[in-house]
């Protein structure tokens, strides 16, 4: 598995050259077998998406990995699932609401601790997705940031399942545009741009995606 991991690896940052995003193993779908056999292979950052199976699967690990590594929680959060988030990941690429910002950075508080996240936003208006609105986002920006537990470090957005590449130019250039007047208005900078996956990783390396959030195409 291991090899296999590495070769395609090195399959994905050619596809992306001269670009060197970070690129994020989505493990939520292995064990930890595949997040041992991908940080033998050179990956170090892990995404998952479910709370309680996510910590049992990092407390498991061999405590190298875990030390040396990562992780990144990419699901939807729901509030009574924050502590063990804030206890075990560096990121939170999912945060969609100011309430669930106040949640997190208050834990984040209590642990003594600064919360890195992403705001997670909503381009294509998709009803079934979660996420900020270009309008709501402007409006919270500023209560946002005031947060004393957390750091925002970026934007994060998914294209429509099976966008065609135009819409997917659309929305990563959007995300773009964006985060340069989020950072202009609010004198705040944005680090961070989690955008592309398996099936669209080449587009968004290509509009300056920071971080890809690879899973099929790193271990199939």
């Amino acid at each position: 598995m291991q090899t296999k991991i590495r070769q395609n690896l090195l399959q994905i940052q050619e596809d992306i050259a001269p670009y060197k995003p970070n690129i994020i193993a989505v493990t939520k779908y292995f064990d930890e077998t595949a997040i041992i056999a991908a940080y033998n292979a050179g990956l170090r950052d892990f995404a998952e998406s479910r709370a309680v199976e996510a910590v049992k699967k990092i407390e498991n690990l061999p405590p190298e990995v875990r030390n040396n590594s990562k992780f990144h929680f990419i699901g939807h959060l729901q509030t009574n699932k924050v502590k063990k988030v804030v206890m075990n990941f560096d990121y939170i690429h999912s945060v969609d609401s100011l309430k669930l910002a106040k949640v997190i950075s208050d834990e984040a508080q209590n642990t003594g601790k600064i919360q890195n996240v992403l705001l997670e936003m909503n381009i294509a208006g998709e009803e079934q997705k979660y996420g900020f609105s270009k309008n709501e986002i402007f409006k919270e920006f500023t209560s946002l940031k005031e947060l004393s537990g957390i750091n925002i470090a970026g934007l994060m957005c998914m294209t429509p399942l099976g966008a065609s590449e135009k819409t997917q130019d659309e929305v990563f250039s959007e995300i773009v545009e964006l985060k340069k007047q989020l950072e202009e208005k609010f004198n705040y900078p944005l680090k961070e741009l989690s955008m592309g996956m398996s099936q669209d990783y080449k587009e968004a390396a290509k509009y300056g995606a920071t971080m890809l959030r690879i899973g099929r195409k790193l271990f199939n």
